[in-house]
């Protein structure tokens, strides 16, 4: 990943931060990194815990940040975010996975919250 796309990642991520604390999240953490991998933010939506990937683009030319989330990082997340329920003992509580799209363009910034993006493939958990 060259200096640029490091760059503009963080600055997606700030971005979804402010707007997730719009929307009413409150941030547990950031960019949580276990051996299996990582979540870019980790937060609360009332009673809900929520593991949000964030995918920032320069444009749409290539397709949506959206579109760019694999089956593969998808298991991956999910593998994360069940360590993280297990470590902080919230197995029971309620949890799902949210993506934020960012754009941010010559024109502006667009940035898309989709609640529960995609399920659990229990496939590929154990």
């Amino acid at each position: 990943m060259t200096r640029d796309n490091l760059y503009i990642g963080k600055a997606g991520e700030e971005q979804a931060v402010e707007l997730l604390k719009k929307s009413g999240y409150m941030i547990l953490a950031r960019n949580y990194r276990t051996k299996l991998g990582e979540i870019d933010i980790i937060a609360k939506d009332k009673d809900t815990v929520c593991f949000i990937e964030v995918k920032t683009r320069g444009s749409d030319r290539f397709g949506l940040p959206l579109e760019a989330i694999s089956k593969t990082k998808q298991n991956q997340i999910v593998k994360v975010a069940l360590e993280f329920l297990n470590k902080h003992n919230l197995l029971a509580q309620k949890a799902r996975f949210d993506i934020v799209s960012v754009v941010n363009s010559k024109s502006g910034s667009k940035l898309d919250l989709f609640r529960n993006a995609f399920e659990v493939d229990t496939r590929f958990i154990y």
